[in-house]
């Protein structure tokens, strides 16, 4: 699948990626948030044990009472109050080699929605992406490990809606043996993931794996 595949614009019938080619691509795609250097103090925070998800990040998890899903909408902002986060979102496809493309680097403050999967507050499992740090210093996800469980993650869309989404998990998997069903998998409900490098770093390979942040909606606003 290329990044033209997957349309961009407002509404209306998008293709996107059948699941089993999607998982194919980004079980080491998205380990290709790569430009972080990992050069700084002791490095980024790596997720606790205690955040792995629990039984209650199943299917239908938390359904009573949960907003309805939303339509498709283009993404403009990701805000997470507990890491005072609050950053443009750009949309990003796949490159030429068929790895998940990443914003820019040279703006640490900028996070990328992967417009090949669904829109965040749509039924299914949006992902967003950004650096951990770039070559002057930490980059927007750079705390995103220290997240804990019922930490928020706000979304805001241009179609005036914010999808606010409640953390449930965070782990940090080995690009060599990244679960790509258990983590962009369908929960059957309007769900999210917040993907940035994360595990061992070495000047030769970068960072070994990704810290993945687990999140449903809980609330519209």
């Amino acid at each position: 699948m290329s990044a033209s595949e997957s349309a961009e614009g407002e509404g209306g019938p998008r293709k996107r990626a059948p699941w089993g080619v999607m998982a194919l691509l980004l079980l080491t795609g998205l380990a290709l948030v790569r430009n972080g250097s990992g050069e700084f103090a002791a490095g980024p925070p790596q997720p606790a044990s205690a955040a792995a998800p629990d039984a209650r990040g199943g299917p239908g998890a938390d359904s009573l009472g949960a907003p309805a899903p939303l339509l498709y909408s283009v993404v403009d902002r990701v805000r997470i109050p507990a890491l005072q986060i609050d950053a443009p979102v750009m949309p990003v496809g796949l490159d030429l080699s068929g790895w998940v493309d990443a914003p820019p680097p040279g703006d640490p403050n900028l996070a990328g929605w992967f417009t090949g999967g669904v829109s965040p507050g749509e039924r299914g499992t949006a992902v967003i992406v950004g650096h951990v740090d770039n070559s002057l210093g930490p980059a927007v996800f750079y705390g995103l490990g220290s997240l804990r469980k019922g930490n928020r993650v706000e979304v805001e869309r241009r179609d005036g809606k914010t999808a606010v989404f409640e953390v449930y998990g965070n782990e940090v998997f080995d690009k060599s043996d990244f679960p790509g069903d258990r983590v962009y998998g369908n929960k059957g409900a309007p769900e999210l993931r917040v993907i940035t490098c994360g595990g061992d770093y070495s000047s030769r390979y970068g960072y070994s794996g990704n810290v993945v942040v687990f999140a449903r909606m809980v609330a519209v606003r």
